[in-house]
């Protein structure tokens, strides 16, 4: 890998001897995946896929002390990924005791080590932290270091800035010292699209189901997606945006997916059009049948299969304000349709800290209040990591808290039968 005279003197120590650890992890890092070198971080705001306190990880609390206590923290202020706990989340006495003395009983003091590093303020812990109520959203062109596999799929994707799919605390080194391997989606030739997905649906496809179908097919490799702009009306308004979001953490839980490009859509996709694909590449027809397939062939691992939901998970990755609102009137809407005043499943909606302060701006924090449904800051994914949260009957409409946990998969249409109504079984 070429240094530059500034990287090579930080990699031999001039600058302490622990920022020389940091580029030399990081010069290794690279030259597994063949970077030709380093380039700076560019972006304002960093972001960390490490947000949970968890005990296992007592290396990186040691890290973490190392950086702090030798001055060297984040060159950037940074956003970390959702909190594991919420008080306000339905759970056992167990389930509880399991969460605070075996698993995430270190939260709090890792907290505090966030805060030295830089954390961006106390409640900058959200998946979505590219939503505008948080404010870190990237520019297109931009150079990140982040890890969290949702967010650098919308990085990428939808904003056009330039990231690869780190590994946590990779996320941080290269924050640290101030620049991260170039190679894969950093290069111009490594964000050209290898597959050509042709959407033929008859209606809007389900945003996690296609995600869903277009990762497994292409896994690491990326798409220019053909056909799906005229679903989404062909501008990249806010409900196209939340619309890519949800797409997009499913191609990139269900497969691999770094980068996509939509036709007429997506920013590099309006200025390079066609030149983006690549030659050669793989053709993948999205049809009614494929989406329905893909559907029937994810498995049920309850140990009951035809159990009654004990909970329903929305928002993995966070909702956005646009989608609680919309969810707001469908369950209220739902619910006058069965008679009834409340959800029959214990729901929760899960949003950024910020995202939710904004919506308990609105009137419709009091109508969704009165559902039954509630509201949380808390990442779904790390409240079924518990062995006591696996063995539940848990529903959700995200295919990566599908991918990742117990939890079973039903459409949006299929969830708002199933906790206003009670229905809509497979």
């Amino acid at each position: 890998m070429n240094l530059t005279k500034e990287q090579q003197e930080i990699y031999d120590g001039k600058q302490g001897a622990t920022l020389a650890k940091v580029m030399q992890t990081l010069v290794r890092y690279g030259e597994l995946f063949g970077a030709d070198g380093m380039v700076p971080v560019t972006s304002k705001y960093n972001h960390l896929v490490t947000s949970f306190g968890l005990k296992a990880l007592a290396p990186v609390y040691e890290l973490m002390n190392q950086l702090i206590e030798s001055g060297n923290v984040s060159k950037q202020k940074f956003s970390a990924d959702p909190r594991p706990l919420d008080p306000n989340v339905p759970s056992s006495f167990l389930q509880d005791f399991v969460f605070k003395n075996f698993m995430y009983s270190k939260q709090d003091d890792y907290e505090k080590q966030l805060t030295q590093l830089g954390i961006m303020e106390k409640d900058a812990y959200t998946c979505t932290c590219y939503m505008d109520e948080v404010g870190n959203t990237p520019a297109m062109g931009e150079v990140l270091s982040w890890s969290e596999s949702s967010a650098v799929v919308y990085a990428n994707s939808v904003l056009g800035a330039r990231c690869n799919r780190n590994s946590g605390i990779i996320d941080l080194m290269g924050s640290v010292v101030g620049y991260v391997p170039r190679f894969g989606l950093l290069t111009d030739e490594g964000r050209k699209a290898t597959w050509i997905v042709k959407i033929e649906t008859t209606k809007k496809p389900e945003a996690q189901l296609l995600g869903s179908a277009i990762g497994m097919k292409v896994m690491a490799d990326v798409p220019y997606i053909v056909g799906l702009d005229k679903w989404l009306g062909g501008e990249l308004d806010d409900a196209a945006k939340t619309y890519l979001k949800d797409f997009g953490a499913a191609t990139a839980s269900n497969g691999a997916v770094g980068l996509y490009h939509v036709e007429n859509m997506t920013p590099e996709a309006v200025k390079y059009g066609k030149d983006l694909i690549a030659e050669d590449a793989k053709v993948y027809v999205v049809d009614d049948a494929e989406l329905q397939r893909v559907y029937e062939s994810y498995p049920v691992i309850w140990k009951k299969k035809d159990a009654k939901p004990k909970l329903c998970f929305m928002g993995c990755p966070h909702m956005s304000l646009q989608q609680l609102i919309d969810w707001t009137e469908k369950v209220s809407r739902s619910l006058k349709e069965a008679g009834r005043t409340r959800v029959c499943i214990p729901t929760v909606f899960t949003a950024a800290p910020a995202v939710l302060k904004k919506f308990q701006e609105t009137p419709y924090a009091e109508t969704l209040k009165a559902t039954g449904v509630i509201t949380s800051y808390i990442c779904p994914l790390m409240y079924m990591n518990n062995p006591l949260s696996e063995k539940m009957p848990v529903i959700t409409s995200s295919n990566k808290l599908r991918t990742y946990t117990s939890a079973r998969y039903y459409t949006d249409a299929e969830i708002l039968e199933q906790i206003t109504k009670g229905g809509a079984d497979k």
